[in-house]
């Protein structure tokens, strides 16, 4: 879990570098109402931002907070289903990750 948060939160820095502020500042001027589909992650932290309700600091935590709390979530989703075959991508190289995934669809095969 630490590497997967260390890696929503640098996804949040790059996202704020190339320019997610400018991107919502230009869909808030293009639409006369907020498009529900901008109430999503990072969007609406955003549009806080811009309306002086919190600082781009808050704002850039914000986000990485909500990210970190939406990925808890779909992991507590997804480790109910049996179905689903995790792998560990940081401790297998290129090649023992594709081994590994064709092994087992292999074996799902067989079942």
């Amino acid at each position: 879990r630490e590497k997967l948060y260390e890696r929503i939160n640098l996804r949040v820095d790059i996202m704020i570098k190339q320019g997610l502020i400018e991107e919502v500042k230009n869909i808030v001027k293009k639409y006369n109402s907020f498009p529900t589909a901008m109430q999503g992650l990072g969007y609406k932290e955003v549009v806080e931002f811009l309306k002086n309700e919190i600082t781009e600091d808050k704002m850039i935590e914000k986000i990485k907070r909500e990210s970190r709390r939406y990925a808890k979530r779909q992991l507590t989703w997804f480790k109910r289903d049996k179905n689903i075959k995790w792998f560990d991508i940081c401790k297998l190289n290129s090649e023992e990750l594709i081994k590994n995934v064709f092994e087992y669809i292999d074996e799902a095969k067989d079942d």
